[in-house]
C-alpha cells in the first residue's frame, strides 16, 4: 500500500508534460473535529494518488488546509472524494486566477498540531463565533465606509507585492505575530469601528475573526474566500478591484497577478518588480524580489557571498552547511541587510509601474511540451517518419519535438504531412501521420508539440 511519493519533482514534471493535460491549481480548508488525523491523512493519500492529485496539505484534529493541483479531467472525481466526508459537503474550492501545470510536483500530506500556526489556545474562546463573511461587492462597499479599518493578515513578503488600498499591513513574518499586534493597535476602536480582515484564501481570517470577537471587537468582518475568491468575483461581476498588485501564493508560481500594477521593487537594484525568487544557494534559500536583469547577473542568488558559494565544489558547499538548517527546511522570509530596497510595514498604494506586455525572461524560458504520440515506423530511403497521434491535435506549421534515448531531442517546424495517406493540414487523435525528417527516428521515440 503506497502512502508516500515515489517520484522526484523532476520525474513528475516530465510525466505532466508528457500527459499534455490541463491541470487546475486550487485551495480549500475546513475546520472540523477529526478523531484520527493520521488515518484521515492516509485515506486521503489513497484516494488522491490515483487521480494524480498533487499538493501540500496539512491535517490536524481541528481540520484540513490544502493547496493542490488536480488534472482538469479528474476535477469532479476529486470533488467526490471530499464530498464523502460530511464536514466537506459543498466545500468551496478556490480555483487559482492563473494556472500553471507545475504549481505542485508532489503529493505531500502532513499531520500537524494545527492546520494554521496561530499560537492561540482554542479552549479559551469559541472558534465557531466567526466574523461576518463578505463577498467581493460587499467588501468593496464596506471599504468605502470611513468607519472601516481593514487589516491584512498575511506576512510582510506577501503584502509587499500586493494588498488592498488603505490596509494595515503588519510587519510580521508569521500569522501568530500579527494577532496581538493588531489587538493592541486597535484597542481603542473595539466598539466604534468595523474591523475588516482578509488573507490569501480565508483560513487565517476564519480563526482571527473569532479571536477578535472574543477580545471585544463588536463589528468583525472577513473577506469570504480571501483574495483568490475576490479576484474571481470581480472578474465575473465586472467590479473595480480594490486590491492592487499581485497575490503571493505558496506554490511554485509564488504569485498570481490581480491587477497590472507593480507596487514593489527589486530588492537588489530598486527597479519596479514583483517577482519572487528563492536564493539558489542551498544553505540560504532566502525569499526575495529579484528582477530579470539581477536574476541573470546574480545567477538567482541574493548576495555575492551566496553567488560565490554556488560555484564551490559540492563537497565544500555541504561542509559549509554542516550543522545548519538547510534544504527544504529553510524558508527565510526575505529580510537581509544585503537587500537595500526591501519594504515592509506601512506600504504605499501608489503603483511604481505596470506590467510590460512583452514576455519576461521567466516566460520565455518556460517552454511547455505536450505529448502527441509515438513513432510507428521510419522509412530509411525516403527519410520519412510515421507517428500515431494518441493525444490532442497536430497542425501544419506547429513546432514539434521528437525525443528518444538515442535520437535525443530534435526540434523542427512541421511544414507538411500526410494524414492517413492524404496530404492535409490537420490531424487528430487516432490518426497516423507521416512527414520527412532530416534524422533517423526509432520506435522508442515520442512526438511532442511545443507551446
Amino acid at each position: 500500500m503506497q502512502l508516500y511519493n515515489t517520484l522526484s519533482a523532476e520525474e513528475r514534471a516530465e510525466l505532466i508534460d508528457q500527459a499534455g493535460k490541463q491541470r487546475l491549481t486550487l485551495s480549500f480548508y475546513a475546520y472540523a473535529k477529526i478523531q484520527d488525523p493520521q488515518q484521515f491523512r492516509n485515506d486521503l493519500f489513497l484516494a488522491w494518488n490515483p487521480l494524480d492529485a498533487l499538493g501540500r496539505i496539512y491535517v490536524a484534529h481541528e481540520g484540513i488546509n490544502a493547496q493542490m493541483s488536480v488534472p482538469a479531467d479528474n476535477f469532479e472525481a476529486f470533488r467526490d472524494t471530499l464530498e464523502s466526508y460530511d464536514f466537506m459537503k459543498g466545500i468551496r474550492l478556490n480555483v487559482a486566477v492563473e494556472q500553471d501545470d507545475h504549481s505542485f510536483l508532489k503529493l505531500t500530506i502532513k499531520v500537524r498540531h494545527k492546520i494554521v500556526a496561530d499560537g492561540l489556545n482554542d479552549a479559551t474562546f469559541d472558534v465557531t463565533k466567526k466574523g461576518i463573511h463578505l463577498k467581493a461587492k460587499e467588501f468593496n462597499e464596506i471599504l468605502e465606509d470611513p468607519n472601516t479599518i481593514v487589516v491584512d493578515f498575511r506576512n510582510h513578503y506577501e503584502s509587499e507585492v500586493g494588498h488592498f488600498k488603505g490596509a494595515i499591513t503588519p510587519d510580521v513574518e508569521t500569522f501568530r505575530e500579527s494577532l496581538p499586534i493588531i489587538n493592541e493597535q486597535l484597542k481603542d476602536f473595539k466598539e466604534t469601528k468595523n474591523l475588516v480582515m482578509y488573507c490569501t484564501g480565508g483560513i487565517r481570517c476564519e480563526k482571527a475573526s473569532a479571536y477578535y470577537k472574543h477580545q471585544g471587537f463588536k463589528n468583525v468582518y472577513q473577506l469570504e474566500g480571501g483574495i483568490i475568491n475576490y479576484a474571481k468575483q470581480i472578474k465575473e461581476e465586472g467590479l473595480e478591484s480594490k486590491f492592487i498588485g499581485k497575490n503571493f501564493v505558496f506554490d511554485n508560481r509564488l504569485g498570481e497577478r490581480i491587477t497590472e500594477d507593480i507596487i514593489s521593487q527589486c530588492h537588489q537594484c530598486g527597479k519596479p518588480c514583483d517577482n519572487h525568487t528563492n536564493c539558489v544557494n542551498d544553505g540560504c534559500h532566502l525569499l526575495f524580489i529579484q528582477c530579470d536583469e539581477c536574476k541573470a547577473v546574480m545567477e538567482n542568488c541574493c548576495s555575492m557571498e551566496c553567488q560565490e558559494v554556488i560555484h564551490l565544489p559540492l563537497a565544500e558547499q555541504v561542509k559549509l552547511r554542516k550543522g545548519k538548517q538547510v534544504g527544504n527546511k529553510v524558508f527565510r522570509k526575505g529580510k537581509s541587510e544585503k537587500l537595500k530596497f526591501k519594504h515592509s510595514g506601512v506600504l504605499s498604494d501608489e503603483p511604481l509601474d505596470v506590467v510590460s506586455k512583452t514576455k519576461t525572461i521567466r516566460e520565455k524560458i518556460k517552454v511547455k511540451k505536450v505529448l502527441l504520440g509515438k513513432a510507428e515506423h521510419f522509412f530509411v530511403k525516403a527519410q520519412v517518419a510515421q507517428f500515431l497521434i494518441e493525444n490532442q491535435e497536430l497542425n501544419s506549421g506547429d513546432k514539434i519535438l521528437i525525443s528518444g534515448p538515442t535520437t535525443g531531442n530534435q526540434e523542427l517546424i512541421l511544414e507538411k504531412m500526410l494524414v492517413n495517406g492524404k496530404e492535409v493540414a490537420h490531424a487528430k487523435s487516432g490518426d497516423k501521420v507521416t512527414f520527412q525528417v532530416p534524422f533517423r527516428v526509432r520506435l522508442s521515440d515520442k512526438l511532442f508539440k511545443m507551446k
